[in-house]
């Protein structure tokens, strides 16, 4: 379908092609009519769904009840109450296919509300190409695909004007009302030069606004660059900085472990000789207080016993002198 349209447009091309669209969505939203005779038809869809839902709880309901049942009831009774649950069942499905089904009662009143509607916006199409001599208008909600669409080809509020005006015809009461109806209807003439000045301007426009965008976004394409490199030679500085930082660290690092080095050599040297000096001069000093402390040891040890001896000594006495008061009482 595509393919037809566009190698007939490029037929066309050469005398210049008049392309026009509607969005037959829109129009029927602004169609008050259309829009509560639809009201009318959900609510009484909402209606059949609410009869049917009843109808399926109610047999879920006795299903529940038949398996609660089961044990006191003969399995004939069992059979009989299933098959007249099932024939039920089938009957509420059969009800729902009637009404939902793809040729029930919803599809059937959804297609002869939409036809009258859809046969007048057909009709203001069609007078509306015929006078202002469109070779193609396309309808938006339909399955030709439009990448894009400019809004001064949109003639949806045309042709709604248009289907409101023969509705007010239709339900004009006297003869002012008609003819002020079909004074309304006429479709204004095109003025192809007007038009053709209108399409160069909103050429001009549009290239315009296309060129200052690609300026725009070649200003924007450059600021960044410049910003990047920038960046890069900041960070370049930065890493030979780092470096010259690092070398002269490790330089340092060398130069204080030399001389850590170093002096820990001296005072291992120093400590050495010290050691060897104070063990000579003084080895038999530390040995004399050695013996005079271990001696002085063994003192405060004889000491210690002797005052332990005398005490038992003492207390012995004591015993005994109680045992002769004892004796000398009784007599």
């Amino acid at each position: 379908m595509t393919l037809v349209v566009m190698l007939s447009i490029s037929v066309h091309a050469q005398r210049g092609v008049r392309i026009a669209y509607i969005d037959t969505e829109y129009i029927l939203e602004n169609v008050p009519e259309y829009q509560e005779a639809m009201s009318q038809l959900d609510d009484k869809a909402q209606k059949w769904k609410n009869e049917i839902q009843g109808k399926l709880s109610e047999i879920a309901q006795k299903r529940k009840d038949l398996s609660n049942e089961k044990v006191l009831l003969t399995n004939e009774l069992i059979e009989e109450r299933e098959e007249d649950i099932m024939f039920e069942e089938k009957e509420i499905l059969d009800y729902q296919q009637k009404r939902f089904g793809p040729n029930g009662d919803l599809m059937i009143q959804q297609k002869q509300l939409m036809q009258p509607i859809q046969d007048q916006i057909f009709a203001a199409v069609q007078d509306m190409a015929e006078s202002r001599k469109y070779d193609f208008i396309f309808d938006k909600s339909a399955d030709v695909v439009m990448l894009y669409s400019a809004e001064r080809f949109d003639i949806s509020d045309q042709v709604l004007r248009a289907i409101t005006r023969s509705s007010k015809r239709r339900q004009a009461q006297n003869k002012a009302q008609r003819k002020a109806a079909e004074e309304e209807e006429t479709v204004p003439e095109i003025n192809e030069e007007q038009e053709a000045r209108e399409k160069a301007l909103e050429e001009k426009k549009e290239a315009r606004e296309s060129a200052v965008e690609k300026r725009r976004q070649e200003i924007l394409a450059a600021r960044e660059a410049k910003k990047k490199e920038a960046e890069a030679r900041r960070q370049k500085i930065l890493e030979e900085r780092e470096k010259a930082k690092q070398a002269k660290l490790e330089e340092r690092n060398k130069t204080t472990a030399s001389k850590t080095e170093n002096e820990a050599t001296k005072e291992e040297t120093s400590k050495s000789t010290d050691t060897t000096t104070k063990t000579r001069a003084e080895l038999i000093e530390e040995n004399r207080k050695k013996k005079l402390a271990e001696r002085e040891a063994r003192k405060k040890e004889l000491e210690e016993r002797k005052r332990k001896i005398l005490e038992e000594r003492k207390k012995a006495l004591e015993e005994k002198q109680k045992v002769r008061d004892s004796i000398n009482n009784s007599k």
